[in-house]
């Protein structure tokens, strides 16, 4: 049987499971010994009344025997004066030890022959000689003494409510456990931690405190990671500016003017984006709002075809949703300009998928380029990663584009996704929460 996916179900799972098997063992040893105490009880009234019962029709005379059966009677034996005895007696079991008390407590009036009755549960017929020789009949049966209805419904009760506390306790267990589970998920590309309650029992406390710390110290390391790379970043476009001056100063006759100009072109974008990278990672201050998604798409797509690039729109986003849109922009411009560098067209495709969740809103920029290499897929996203081949330094570009989009992503709450088309080309999805 597979086992439940949360540690709080398991918990609960383990204690309600031992908790049934020692209630079930604990029912079948009362039931058990409540059994073996009201049968001896059961077996010495019985083998008294049956032996008074037979010696009373054996001190009357013959003819009124028949008028003291019905007295004689009770709710687990009864006598006749005729019948025949033509079954197989029992051979084992508590119903053999119940004939043998009643056959000793007969004594001196012989038992002639016994058989047990097949039309009824826990019965036997006996044939009992009196000292006039005549014969009696009896018929008599072993009445269970069944447990009471209301123990068993207790003991369900009881079940349950042990579930529930155990369930409880599991739950207090688990619970901060999903709180630092959630606070880790929380920690977006910006960084900032979602501190965890540090109240509660002294080692929940304490893991909650270690979490928390760890948190501040993680964060501390990669802003001061951020800031060495934003600083040098801006520092290099100052030198980069002057030696750009000083080779527009340089006689045009120059063979290797044009290669110096490219080379200082080339780091002057690799500088802008390592400055717009850190950024990206130091988080946005813009606030959200309400954006018509298509709308924007609309915009954005305009500016391309008004520069006269391959750039169209399909789909429909619906209602406006909550966001940022000028990160929003960015996103969809970056994946935009990354398609046009290896396809001759490009499509941004809107739709909208209703979830229980709420929904998404999903933003596909589609081309006809080369595509990327399935392996390497997840790599493209990491910041100043190359694709060698189809998509080389030659097709320029600083590494940074998807990254800066990917962390954007992140940022909004969305996740950006990248996969082959199979007709050709690449797909980068972008999902947004409505």
């Amino acid at each position: 049987m597979p086992l439940p996916r949360t540690l709080l179900a398991r918990i609960t799972l383990v204690v309600v499971a031992g908790m049934a098997i020692a209630q079930a063992l604990t029912f079948m040893a009362i039931r058990y010994e409540r059994g073996q105490a009201m049968q001896s009880l059961m077996i010495s009234g019985v083998e008294r009344d049956i032996a008074s019962s037979i010696a009373v029709l054996d001190r009357v005379p013959a003819a009124e025997r028949p008028e003291w059966l019905d007295r004689l009677e009770r709710p687990n034996f009864r006598f006749a004066l005729r019948g025949e005895v033509d079954t197989a007696p029992p051979e084992t079991g508590p119903l053999r030890e119940f004939v043998d008390v009643i056959a000793t407590a007969l004594k001196p009036y012989p038992v002639l022959a016994v058989g047990q009755v097949p039309s009824m549960r826990e019965a036997v017929r006996m044939q009992v000689r009196l000292g006039d020789g005549s014969s009696v009949y009896l018929l008599a049966r072993r009445v269970p003494m069944p447990v009471s209805e209301w123990v068993i419904w207790l003991l369900v009760a009881q079940l349950l409510v042990l579930g529930l506390c155990a369930w409880q306790a599991a739950r207090l267990m688990t619970r901060p456990l999903k709180r630092m589970g959630d606070a880790a998920d929380a920690l977006g590309p910006d960084l900032r931690p979602a501190v965890v309650d540090e109240n509660g029992p002294v080692e929940v406390a304490r893991t909650a405190r270690a979490f928390n710390a760890m948190q501040r110290r993680i964060a501390g390391y990669v802003q001061e990671r951020i800031q060495i790379l934003a600083a040098v970043s801006h520092d290099l476009q100052t030198p980069i500016t002057r030696m750009r001056l000083r080779v527009d100063l340089m006689d045009d006759d120059l063979p290797e003017r044009d290669k110096i100009r490219q080379d200082l072109d080339a780091m002057r974008d690799l500088v802008q984006e390592g400055v717009s990278y850190a950024r990206t990672l130091q988080g946005s201050t813009e606030a959200e709002r309400r954006v018509d998604v298509g709308a924007l798409i609309r915009s954005i797509v305009n500016d391309y075809a008004d520069t006269a690039r391959p750039v169209t729109s399909t789909g429909d986003a619906g209602e406006p949703i909550s966001s940022r849109p000028h990160a929003l922009r960015r996103v969809v411009g970056n994946l935009v300009d990354n398609a046009l560098k290896f396809g001759t067209k490009v499509e941004v495709r809107l739709s909208r998928i209703e979830t229980a969740g709420g929904g998404q809103l999903h933003i596909a920029v589609l081309d006809d380029g080369p595509g990327i290499p399935p392996d390497q897929l997840e790599a493209v996203l990491q910041p100043f990663y190359r694709v060698e081949g189809s998509r080389s330094r030659e097709t320029g570009g600083t590494g940074l584009g998807l990254a800066i989009a990917h962390q954007l992503a992140l940022s909004m709450g969305g996740q950006l996704v990248l996969s082959n088309r199979p007709e050709g080309g690449l797909q980068a999805l972008l999902r947004l929460p409505v």
